[in-house]
């Protein structure tokens, strides 16, 4: 199969309750099927890239910058903008500015915007737009406790140590071979290809100092248990074996959990950053979802 070159987005900006603007692009036929991605913490649209060329030929892929990151401006100074309900107001948002009243689409969160779709559980944008949601490589609670970045047998030095290591305000600096083999330690699996790995520090690099550090302190205190337990839809679970930062803990408790969990899948040797490790893979489970629940159609032989 030949590799698809990456489609040109229809640009547009939606507005999330406390004004702040948020980046989206949409790609793929007007009418087809729709597909909503959201990003994790220190990412961009650009992190969806595989998924956008693999769906986009056969369904309208909306992606979207989260606030703070790739296009969609910082929060204000306070730092009030950095908060739970401001991820729930920003995916609200988005499902408003780019769907029609009723229509439905299958929602995919990486990491942070997992929690994203979580917080917005209960919001009634998202109950009248999701048909059916992708859970990847993300978790509800005690993040930093579970997290295995560093290697110290569990309890309150290991969480003390990680959360202090994930919220740091040291500037991350340009993109070196020493910071690749650092990130790719902490977020990928041993296996990862050096163009992946490479892709992946480009774009965490890219993320704004602020946004980094405001974001890394939401996540060390999150507990959405109760907006998990409010996915009273289809919702399909994904967790690569060698996750350091969500371990697969994490999504085998959240399938437990969920009202209408359609399955776990467990990806051998992938780390944290899923949808760029094992693309194909994560494209799989959000075509199959939309097969499902949007009865979407089979990709034609290329």
């Amino acid at each position: 199969m030949t590799l698809r070159r990456m489609p040109v987005p229809r640009e547009l900006t939606a507005v999330s309750a406390d004004g702040a603007r948020i980046h989206v692009e949409v790609y793929g036929p007007e009418g087809a099927p729709a597909v909503v991605l959201a990003h994790g913490w220190t990412c961009s649209i650009a992190f969806w890239a595989e998924q956008i060329r693999a769906l986009a030929t056969d369904h309208r892929v909306i992606a979207y910058d989260q606030r703070g990151h790739g296009r969609s401006p910082l929060p204000g100074p306070t730092g009030q903008g950095y908060s739970t309900t401001s991820l729930a107001d920003d995916l609200e948002a988005v499902l408003a500015a780019t769907l029609g009243p009723g229509e439905r689409a299958v929602l995919a969160g990486h990491s942070m915007g997992g929690m994203t779709i979580m917080a917005a559980a209960g919001r009634a944008g998202l109950r009248q737009h999701a048909a059916a949601v992708l859970l990847c490589s993300t978790g509800p609670s005690r993040l930093t406790a579970e997290a295995t970045v560093l290697p110290l047998r569990p309890g309150g030095l290991r969480t003390l140590l990680t959360g202090a290591v994930l919220g740091s305000k040291a500037p991350l600096g340009p993109v070196t071979a020493l910071s690749k083999k650092i990130l790719k330690y902490a977020t990928m699996g041993p296996g990862s290809a050096p163009d992946r790995v490479d892709t992946c520090a480009r774009i965490v690099h890219a993320c704004p100092r602020p946004a980094r550090y405001g974001w890394s302190q939401v996540l060390a205190g999150l507990d959405l248990r109760a907006g998990l337990a409010d996915l009273r839809l289809p919702v399909a679970v994904v967790v690569g074996t060698a996750d350091r930062l969500t371990p697969a803990a994490h999504s085998r408790a959240m399938a437990q959990a969920l009202p209408h969990c359609t399955g776990l899948v467990e990806l051998a040797g992938v780390g944290h950053m899923t949808p760029v490790e094992a693309p194909e893979a994560v494209t799989a489970q959000i075509r199959e979802l939309t097969l499902t629940y949007l009865g979407a159609k089979e990709e034609a032989e290329a």
